[in-house]
């Protein structure tokens, strides 16, 4: 059975998080612990685009209660959410600001790609629709539908929850190098340099 860490031993722990804990019973149950947590308390970011925007704000409504699921709390500051749902389209103006949002976000941060229109671009094949949000973030799960109801969208999310438990998701990131691989550049405050916002 392997040791516990020593406290003179203790910073690789402080800058590697569980990852630098070996592994073992204890360890092991605190893992699984860090997991349920995250799954029952994601803070989704307030972010809609288009008309599934409305069935997003339905969802959250008293009808369908979120807050059964921890979910009651929708942040206003990117800096305080972890779930992205992109709710509608995403134009090509739009693409280099949903990255910002979604770089500011903590981590580990999730993304549910809801409806046809952000997962596809839908019927709305040209050049100023983006076709696909996973070509901007990296999407973990997707709602489909024109617009998907509220029950869709409560799927999606108790899926995320079971992939965020399994530890499938944070494994993923890990692998791609924490996103979709996309270098997206906006320019500066000043309109000189461009500023590039790649995969975190």
């Amino acid at each position: 059975m392997a040791r516990l860490p020593l406290i003179g031993d203790v910073s690789h722990v402080m800058s590697d998080g569980l990852e630098g804990l070996d592994h073992n019973f204890v360890t092991a149950r605190i893992e699984d612990l860090v997991k349920w947590s995250r799954a029952r308390s994601c803070w989704p970011a307030t972010f809609g685009l288009a008309c599934c925007a409305l069935e997003m704000m339905a969802t959250g409504a008293a009808h369908y209660d979120l807050a059964r699921y921890g979910m009651e709390v929708f942040r206003a500051s990117p800096r305080q959410a972890d779930l992205m749902i992109v709710a509608g389209r995403v134009s090509q103006k739009m693409a280099p600001i949903l990255r910002q949002i979604y770089d500011q976000m903590m981590e580990p941060k999730w993304v549910i790609s809801m409806g046809v229109c952000a997962s596809t671009g839908g019927m709305f094949n040209n050049y100023a629709i983006v076709q696909g949000v996973d070509q901007v973030v990296p999407v973990d799960v997707y709602a489909p539908g024109c617009p998907p109801a509220p029950e869709t969208l409560m799927h999606a999310i108790l899926t995320l929850h079971d992939n965020i438990q399994s530890g499938e998701l944070t494994r993923r990131r890990t692998a791609s190098n924490g996103g979709a691989g996309i270098q997206v550049q906006v320019p500066d405050a000043q309109g000189e340099q461009p500023v590039e916002l790649g995969s975190r």
